[in-house]
């Protein structure tokens, strides 16, 4: 479909990690167009239900802009499923008069002070659409480029509002280098099929060399210095190693160079591929 903000025709993909380990989930192919929070809860109910079928009381939390706040979504998790959510919340005028108190407060130590000011509250709100009140987590940023707020709407009662935002909401952030690195060095944003179940297909393939190279850099690369690497970096230094292939009479013979400056590296995860063969 056409999406206005990137003015073309294109795909949203959505993407959903494990939030700790950057291990890929699931990867579906969307239409250029605004995603529907009831769709993405009705994906999201059946990954966690297949989450569930090995990790019956393992704590679950869903984490997300706020295009995945819905009220579907926030009533199944209070159901007996058990799930935490910290989501995004758009800004509206009621919102912005129950957290006054909080928003005043920063303007007016940055007035006295001259400097950054960051003040963290929280607030009972329940739309129109909602089955009850939930907690949001009310963020007023004051700096010389003007005030920031931020709303996060979430059903986790046991932390301080600064240790949901920062620690909690804000680390989403690194659900964009696990993007980056799926679409930009894994090229998985090439959607050239004609038909939408090929993309999905392809979209899926690209998935799959995710989870070998995330596999690559976790498993095999530990303790090495290219642990912390991009996948980009590891296909360049590890994975396009220039080599010449001798065919032989009874074998064929791979000669790599000696001046690799990743020897070692590369020497490890050979011999760990070997003793999994073995």
């Amino acid at each position: 479909m056409f999406n206005t903000h990137y003015h073309s025709y294109c795909y949203l993909p959505l993407h959903i990690y494990e939030g700790f380990s950057g291990r890929l989930i699931t990867s579906v192919l969307k239409p250029g167009r605004r995603s529907k929070a009831t769709d993405i809860f009705s994906l999201l109910s059946r990954v966690i239900a297949r989450i569930r079928q090995a990790w019956p009381t393992t704590r679950i939390i869903v984490r997300g802009d706020a295009h995945f706040t819905s009220p579907e979504r926030m009533e199944w998790c209070h159901s007996p499923s058990k799930v935490q959510f910290i989501t995004g919340l758009s800004g509206n005028k009621r919102l912005h008069g129950l957290a006054s108190h909080i928003i005043d407060g920063a303007q007016s130590e940055f007035e006295q002070t001259g400097r950054s000011v960051k003040h963290y509250g929280e607030l009972s709100y329940q739309a129109g659409s909602w089955g009850r009140a939930e907690r949001v987590i009310v963020k007023a940023e004051v700096t010389r480029l003007g005030t920031n707020i931020r709303y996060v709407v979430t059903n986790s009662r046991h932390y301080r509002p600064r240790h949901i935002y920062e620690r909690g909401y804000c680390s989403r952030g690194k659900m964009e280098l696990y993007i980056k690195d799926h679409k930009s060095c894994l090229r998985s944003d090439l959607a050239s099929c004609s038909r939408f179940r090929a993309n999905q297909f392809r979209l899926l393939l690209h998935s799959a060399a995710y989870v070998l190279m995330h596999a690559l850099k976790t498993q095999v690369l530990r303790g090495t210095q290219l642990a912390r690497a991009t996948f980009a970096t590891i296909r360049i230094k590890l994975l396009k190693v220039a080599g010449w292939v001798r065919e032989l009479k009874t074998k064929i013979s791979i000669e790599l160079p000696h001046s690799y400056p990743y020897q070692c590296v590369f020497g490890k995860a050979l011999h760990l591929f070997g003793h999994l063969r073995s």
